[in-house]
């Protein structure tokens, strides 16, 4: 067997208990009273319908269009790619042709404590259209929902539209590299918009062409040379929260037409806070008694396992509550909690048949190393079978349940986001298990097994009596 250095465990075993740790509870700080996450944890991640309850709305067309069965698609197509852009998973979401209605249905916003259905619903709803015009004429300055002065309402050469949201390719948010504090909005243009900027650029050198979102004028930057590169920046006091919205709006493109709110309210959860509270408490009692019926009936294998299975909730959670900031947020239903709990499951199993390989060598005579290079190998094809027939289940899963599919249209929208949810989560806990219980747990073993003060055969799940 090819050793692995002693200080490798430790150094693994630290480092996987740190992240566990910063991936369920997160790391944050204040100031005053504000609140500055710089990792998100449990408390960061979206809670789906079931669980906390949300928002129902009815949206029909403004000003009495007459709306075509086409239009109402196009609307919704754009809804739901604003609510999946914002990290909404679990959400219902339907057209009605012969009342030219639209409804939709999704949960609140993480930590939101107001539940204010109206503003819940303003963001998926809003026309967002985005316009680039010469100079920075207003109409008037009005206060917005944050206390912040806006200039609003295009006035002479503002009037004038030279390009709008139809010319970007897509929008990020990302944070201001000349202030740490603020964020902007980085536009990607395609060939048409590339063309048409460079051609504003190259007119409006040193002057201003600002930058419009509906009647509100976001930026009024002075152009200093031609961009021709097909990228620009919005910029405008921008928090992460403002910035991200935006750049859903712009991605999500512009509704065919406006929308009105016939009808709003609340949705109360399934569940409640309560029976989460109460999921949590039996999730750490169950995890304590598994943790303790590991190390007791394979002593140091056992240890292992549950860092590993500690490493293994962890990086669950982080593929969740965007961790990871590459990748997008996603709401916890709780078929999305089961699949969490059916993956730390198989993780358990992966553990066990290993300890128990090992054990088994140890009984046909096998040292020390032998017993571990030979349990580890022995157990893997076994771990690999059996995990690859859920990675299976669980990416069929996430392509039949996804935003558009075949079935979600023949069973509902009410299917998609829970059963969704149970794919992801299980697809993302069999990956944790690979890289955890699979991978690192053996690296920690083999590791452990060098220290002098440790080679015990009976510490490994070997004979007592039998050093």
């Amino acid at each position: 067997m090819k050793r692995i250095p002693k200080p490798v465990f430790f150094i693994v075993a630290i480092l996987l208990l740190l992240f566990s740790y910063t991936a369920i509870f997160g790391v944050s700080y204040y100031t005053g009273d504000v609140k500055h996450t710089v990792i998100k944890g449990i408390n960061d991640i979206r809670w789906g319908i079931d669980i906390q309850g949300g928002v129902e709305a009815t949206f029909v067309p403004a000003e009495d269009v007459d709306a075509t069965d086409e239009q109402l698609e196009s609307a919704k197509s754009i809804i739901e790619t604003r609510m999946i852009s914002s990290g909404i998973t679990d959400y219902e979401l339907y057209t009605d042709s012969g009342t030219d209605s639209i409804i939709v249905r999704f949960p609140w916003k993480e930590g939101q404590k107001d539940t204010d259905a109206g503003k819940a619903i303003e963001e998926i709803s809003s026309t967002a259209k985005l316009t680039f015009r010469p100079g920075n004429s207003y109409t008037e300055t009005k206060m917005n929902s944050k206390g912040e002065a806006v200039c609003v309402g295009p006035k002479d050469d503002t009037a004038t539209v030279l390009m709008d949201g139809s010319a970007v390719k897509s929008a990020s948010a990302a944070p201001d590299p000349e202030n740490a504090e603020q964020f902007v909005v980085n536009l990607k243009l395609n060939a048409d918009g590339t063309k048409t900027f460079a051609d504003i650029t190259k007119k409006y050198v040193n002057q201003v062409v600002s930058i419009w979102m509906d009647d509100e004028m976001l930026s009024a930057p002075t152009i200093d040379e031609e961009i021709t590169g097909g990228e620009a920046q919005i910029s405008g006091n921008f928090d992460a929260e403002s910035a991200a919205t935006l750049a859903n709006q712009i991605n999500g493109g512009a509704l065919p037409f406006s929308l009105k709110t016939e009808s709003y309210g609340e949705i109360s959860p399934t569940l409640g806070e309560n029976s989460l509270i109460a999921m949590a408490i039996a999730g750490v009692i169950a995890l304590t008694i598994i943790s303790l019926f590991m190390i007791v009936m394979y002593r140091l294998p056992g240890v292992v396992a549950v860092i590993a299975l500690l490493g293994q909730v962890g990086l669950s959670i982080a593929a969740i509550s965007r961790y990871f900031t590459v990748f997008n947020s996603f709401t916890m239903t709780l078929p999305g909690i089961a699949g969490i709990i059916l993956s730390i499951g198989m993780g358990v199993d992966a553990n066990v048949i290993t300890a128990e390989r090992i054990k088994e060598e140890f009984k046909s005579g096998k040292t020390l190393d032998g017993a571990i290079d030979r349990g580890t190998k022995n157990s893997l094809s076994a771990i690999i079978d059996g995990n690859m027939t859920v990675v299976i289940v669980s990416i069929i899963l996430l392509l039949v349940f996804g935003s558009t599919n075949i079935l979600s249209f023949i069973f509902g929208a009410s299917t998609t986001g829970t059963i969704y949810a149970f794919g992801y989560t299980l697809l993302m806990g069999v990956i944790s298990n690979f890289i955890m219980g699979v991978f690192l747990s053996r690296v920690m073993l083999k590791s452990l097994c060098g220290i002098k003060c440790v080679r015990k055969r009976w510490l490994f799940g070997g004979a007592k009596n039998n050093e």
